[in-house]
């Protein structure tokens, strides 16, 4: 079984060299570490942990029998004396190099004698992997000069290749024995785990942090909110990375609600049994905008259908443009009054009432001084082509663990309606029931284009953590996400961002705005496709994007992976 296991995972030919190694398609190396200054800052070995070019480390830590020790410390301290003093007698100006050797010794041999520290015998190997010869010269080079940056200083293991790479491997053996004595203190500065994780003991998988390969996972949760925005290009994976992060909060127990402006959600959804809620014209799946909310306990239907009544004013703003203050107040009034005439009124029990339709709204409109040029503007949404989207009651039901709400068939200027529309009609559930949910508002930007609708997101942002709830938004317009009065409050109002690919036009915008290093510009401007960086709080790191087999084929939307189907 042993010798069946070494031949799986044992490349197919070694070339040996006498500067490196050949291991199947890949060319390798390994280094060791010779000399070290003599104060070691903590931390010094962080730039060879977190550097983005393959490499294996192993540091070896020998522990030394202190009454040995001591006995050796001794011996050198008698020699270090004798030097100083033959010096002294020849007439030879005193060596401070001596006097430091000696100082430095006897320090030692007080901490020793006093236990407040140990002595070790330390060793480092690096094996460092490229593609090509000449890869292998630079990354050397690149390796070196980070370690002589420090005053440490390296050499290959000429003509011992294997042993060095034998040593590098995860078997604990140090086939070399190339050490360096070192107390506790100085020891304690090659600690290896220094590099930016965001590994929690819940949550979901994210991806990989590219800077060291250990995994993401994070429960969004756990911060102070748990809104999250994603900027990207088209085609770098924003959707994908938000499909992958709802099937898995799924698993968890988390409801997610998804705006979809593409239909890329629909497969999702049919996968895990979900709703998948089809709004267009001549769609069957019908939302009333003016739905009475649901009352959440402990509150009061009055200041609920208040707040109802604002945000009604908020939708009918993008449909009718651009209002006087006048027209405004009288559109207050006329939906007020268009609730009255069903009864329904603050102070009133109105919860088994029958909701009005949008052309109530045009009648009272008609039947008010002023109104009727409110009215007209109305009628195509009553009346006239966009009739059958709008003014019709609710008759879906959204008691699901995931539903999907496509918008892909809409004309472009009716999707901010409608994404508006829906996310009111969620967010009226929300309030009603207390439960863990994530809300992903695919292409926000459609409702950013609008005061109201940005306004709108804003507030929903802002009062999520409330309810229980995430707010995932993602849009790769970003110049019009930021550029609106409410884009920033938003990001600060958001624990967490994905910064995918990026363009150069946005690119300097996005670094003002994420504080990012010239390194972090260059590398969202190249990112391969599912590639970025990933902010929590205040840390961030770069992170891959990772699918199972299964999750791919669920949440794909590649047409070339389709076509293969």
């Amino acid at each position: 079984m042993k010798n069946e296991i070494k031949n799986i995972i044992a490349p197919a030919a070694l070339e040996v060299s006498p500067s490196y190694l050949k291991l199947g398609d890949k060319y390798t190396k390994t280094i060791f570490i010779t000399s070290y200054p003599r104060y070691l800052a903590t931390g010094w070995f962080s730039s060879i942990i977190n550097a983005p070019e393959l490499m294996d480390v192993s540091i070896f830590v020998h522990p030394v029998d202190t009454a040995i020790a001591l006995k050796s410390l001794r011996r050198k301290t008698a020699q270090i004396e004798s030097q100083i003093i033959e010096k002294s007698e020849k007439g030879v100006v005193r060596s401070p190099k001596l006097e430091t050797a000696l100082q430095d010794i006897e320090s030692l041999r007080d901490s020793l004698q006093q236990a407040t520290e140990h002595l070790f015998n330390v060793s480092v190997y690096i094996t460092i992997y490229a593609d090509s010869v000449n890869e292998l010269k630079r990354l050397e080079g690149k390796i070196n000069h980070l370690l002589e940056s420090r005053l440490v200083y390296s050499k290959p293991a000429t003509f011992q290749q294997i042993e060095a790479f034998n040593t590098t491997l995860p078997i604990g053996k140090d086939s070399l024995m190339i050490t360096s004595p070192f107390n506790s203190s100085p020891a304690s500065s090659f600690f290896p785990f220094v590099s930016a994780t965001l590994t929690s003991d819940s949550g979901v998988l994210q991806g990989i942090n590219l800077s060291n390969n250990t995994l993401v996972i994070f429960d969004r949760f756990s911060l102070e909110n748990a809104n999250q925005v994603i900027f990207a290009t088209s085609g770098s994976g924003k959707s994908y990375a938000a499909k992958l992060e709802a099937l898995r909060l799924l698993m968890t127990g988390t409801d997610v609600l998804i705006i979809d402006p593409e239909n890329e959600y629909k497969n999702l959804a049919k996968a895990v049994g979900g709703s998948f809620f089809n709004i267009s014209l001549a769609s069957k799946d019908h939302i009333n905008p003016f739905d009475l909310p649901i009352i959440p306990k402990d509150s009061d239907p009055t200041d609920t259908l208040k707040s109802h009544i604002v945000n009604l004013a908020g939708l009918l703003k993008i449909m009718l443009g651009e209002m006087t203050p006048e027209e405004e107040a009288l559109l207050d009034r006329a939906i007020s009054e268009t609730y009255a005439s069903r009864d329904i009124a603050p102070g009133k029990d109105f919860s088994k009432a029958q909701p009005p339709l949008l052309s109530d709204l045009e009648t009272v409109l008609n039947s008010l001084t002023g109104g009727q040029s409110l009215a007209q503007r109305l009628y195509r949404y009553t009346q006239g082509s966009y009739a059958g989207f709008i003014n019709q009651p609710t008759n879906i039901n959204i008691r699901n663990r995931l539903v999907v709400f496509s918008i892909r068939d809409l004309e472009e200027e009716l999707r901010p309606i409608a994404m508006y529309m829906i996310v009111n009609f969620i967010w009226s559930l929300i309030k009603s029931e207390l439960k863990q949910r994530v809300m992903i508002v695919d292409e926000a930007w459609w409702m950013m284009k609008y005061p109201a609708g940005a306004s709108f997101m804003f507030g929903l942002v802002k009062r999520a953590r409330k309810y229980y709830l995430g707010v995932t938004t993602i849009t790769q317009d970003v110049e019009d996400f930021l550029q609106s009065p409410y884009g920033r409050p938003i990001i600060t109002n958001s624990a967490l961002q994905i910064l995918l690919k990026q363009q150069p036009a946005m690119i300097d915008l996005l670094a003002k705005t994420f504080n990012l290093t010239e390194s972090e510009k260059n590398f969202l401007l190249d990112a391969p496709v599912g590639e970025g960086l990933f902010f929590a709080g205040l840390n961030h790191v770069i992170i891959k994007i990772v699918a199972s087999y299964l999750e791919d084929q669920i949440i794909t939307t590649n047409p070339k992976d389709l076509l293969n189907e």
